[in-house]
């Protein structure tokens, strides 16, 4: 496996360059209304034109984030301008809070019931000012952040369809969101904020959701952290924690924090034992802890996110540790990632295969799916790859 460093890292880079960034700039492109279509067929051909606020929020990130980061091309900037604008004059409301979806024009289609857009626009607007320094981005961002602070103990607030009192639980998800932002926005915030927010999202996850009993990291639990037999409490997203690991072993090893990023380690190790689909390969979308049915019909699809998710943290986990179990993981789902979803023919990915592994839905972008998982799982192995590279002697 050492001596594959190399072609790893040229792999990534090139995928993301020479194939999926190129088509998103041929396709996805609106240029009478601004922002970005998502809602892509196999061949790039729009069939549905609605725009939804954290899909629009993440192309913004991506293209930003290849102009900071990759090379400062002026095309990645002004792609990134034409959603940044868009979501300026018309993504949120009264309040400050984004909107789920709107129409093409850009009138609202969907309230801000979900606080995922409000986080992806805070990504967005902090990596965006970064690369443009203009002063309302990085409001934008802050005021953005300071939003869903506020807005965390109820997320949905008056939107939140469950009965309040009968069943209380809480949801690992904006724990997760947030330990991302602090990688994202961190120049953005006081030092106090980060170290707080850091702390809190490390101890929901670590120590609230993660059971070490079970060795699961559940999606919901009950206010005091306890086990909650019912769907929603015995529900396993693989995907989310293994997501989740991702970023909070960047974290501890920013960190130095050893203890926690080798508990970060187990945790994604034990997610993908129990993830694993040992009939077909990959791994399955939605589990019941206790083995029940899930409540989910899609449960046992295989999705693009969940598999690029496990290869960045797998990457990064194995070059801060030499854990070999890791880069064992890492080589068995990169040869089920990479022969399944990669679409030769027409470019990018493809998002959604049933347990078979054969291809459920042909198109590249959706409500779901959009300019994001694919290039950022592309930039990060990329990178990590190459970090390993300069810990290597051939």
């Amino acid at each position: 496996m050492r001596q594959d460093f190399t072609r790893y890292t040229s792999l990534y880079k090139n995928t993301l360059l020479e194939d999926v960034i190129p088509f998103w700039e041929k396709y996805s492109l609106d240029h009478e209304y601004g922002g970005y279509f998502t809602c892509l067929d196999r061949e790039g051909k729009v069939f549905q034109s609605d725009k939804f606020i954290w899909l629009q929020a993440r192309q913004v990130w991506t293209f930003s984030m290849l102009y900071n980061r990759v090379e400062k091309r002026q095309s990645w900037l002004e792609i990134a301008r034409l959603g940044a604008e868009f979501l300026k004059k018309y993504g949120r409301d009264e309040d400050g809070n984004w909107y789920f979806s709107l129409l093409r024009e850009g009138k609202p289609l969907v309230q801000p019931y979900n606080i995922f857009s409000d986080c992806f626009a805070c990504m967005a607007f902090a990596q965006y000012g970064l690369a443009t320094q203009e002063e309302e981005s990085l409001e934008i961002a802050q005021k953005t952040f300071a939003n869903i602070l506020r807005r965390r103990d109820n997320p949905k607030g008056k939107y939140s369809k469950t009965y309040p009192g009968t069943r209380p639980l809480i949801n690992v998800d904006l724990y997760i969101i947030l330990a991302n932002l602090m990688l994202e926005v961190e120049d953005l915030l006081s030092p106090e904020q980060i170290e707080q927010t850091v702390e809190e999202s490390m101890h929901a996850v670590l120590d609230v959701f993660w059971n070490p009993t079970k060795k699961l990291m559940f999606d919901n639990v009950s206010p005091d952290g306890s086990f909650c037999d019912s769907f929603e409490g015995r529900q396993i997203n693989v995907g989310t924690a293994l997501e989740g690991m991702g970023f909070l072993i960047e974290l501890a090893q920013q960190r130095g924090q050893n203890d926690i990023l080798e508990k970060c380690v187990d945790i994604a190790l034990h997610s993908l034992d129990f993830g694993w689909d040992q009939q077909y390969g990959g791994i399955f979308y939605f589990l019941d802890s206790e083995g029940h049915p899930s409540q989910f019909l899609d449960w046992d699809q295989k999705l693009w996110w969940v598999h690029l998710e496990a290869l960045v943290t797998l990457s990064r986990a194995y070059l801060y540790t030499q854990n070999p179990t890791c880069l064992e993981w890492y080589q068995k789902v990169h040869n089920y990632t990479w022969t399944h979803f990669p679409d030769p023919q027409y470019g990018e990915w493809f998002g959604y295969l049933n347990r078979e592994g054969e291809i459920l839905l042909p198109l590249k972008g959706s409500k779901w799916k959009g300019c994001y998982h694919v290039p950022r799982a592309m930039i990060q192995c990329w990178r990590i790859f190459e970090g390993m590279e300069s810990q290597v002697k051939f």
